[in-house]
């Protein structure tokens, strides 16, 4: 966590607001973990726990493609403040709410992460992930999906804070009991 950041002070949640909070968290870090439910990417299990879609969200895979630019879980919480509280009009100006979300989110995800044992304070994925040997190792894993979850937490308080409650929907986790059947499936 980052010392040399500071943020203003903000009044406590209410106890419904911290719980989706801790939802948040809770549903991308079983998203991203993938043990009970297949693995997503960071950018993926993000998109997903804010109930946006996913497809752009796969080139925030920086592990798993390149290691270059800045971690994949950050730039999907901008992102999503964006998809939620942006302009849907193209040439429309930016909306009070994305503005003040944007600045809680940049002066809370800092202090929120959990930057391990990576060296210098910059949030590169392969200097996050650097501090591994392996990249492919349960620890390195670890690292990622808690990063990650801690993403997760601080973009569902800016949305929270700035008028806008995220609905963390269950997750829809695969049966191993047959096909599933849906209303209307008369087959």
């Amino acid at each position: 966590m980052s010392p040399q950041r500071t943020k203003k002070p903000e009044p406590p949640l209410s106890e419904e607001e911290a719980e989706t909070v801790r939802a948040a968290r809770k549903k991308c870090f079983i998203l991203y973990e993938g043990k009970e439910t297949p693995h997503r990417s960071c950018g993926i299990a993000l998109a997903e726990t804010f109930n946006v879609g996913t497809q752009p969200y796969q080139s925030l895979r920086k592990g798993g493609l390149s290691g270059r630019g800045e971690c994949g879980a950050v730039m999907a919480g901008r992102l999503i403040l964006g998809e939620i509280l942006g302009d849907p009009n193209p040439s429309g100006a930016v909306t009070s709410e994305l503005r003040k979300a944007m600045e809680f989110y940049e002066g809370d995800w800092p202090d929120r992460i959990d930057r391990g044992e990576a060296e210098g304070n910059d949030i590169i994925c392969k200097n996050l992930t650097g501090q591994f040997e392996d990249f492919k190792s349960p620890a390195r894993a670890s690292f990622c999906t808690r990063l990650a979850s801690q993403v997760a937490a601080s973009c569902a308080e800016a949305l929270i804070r700035h008028e806008h409650k995220p609905v963390i929907k269950e997750i829809d986790k695969p049966s191993h009991r047959g096909p599933r059947r849906f209303p209307g499936d008369e087959s």
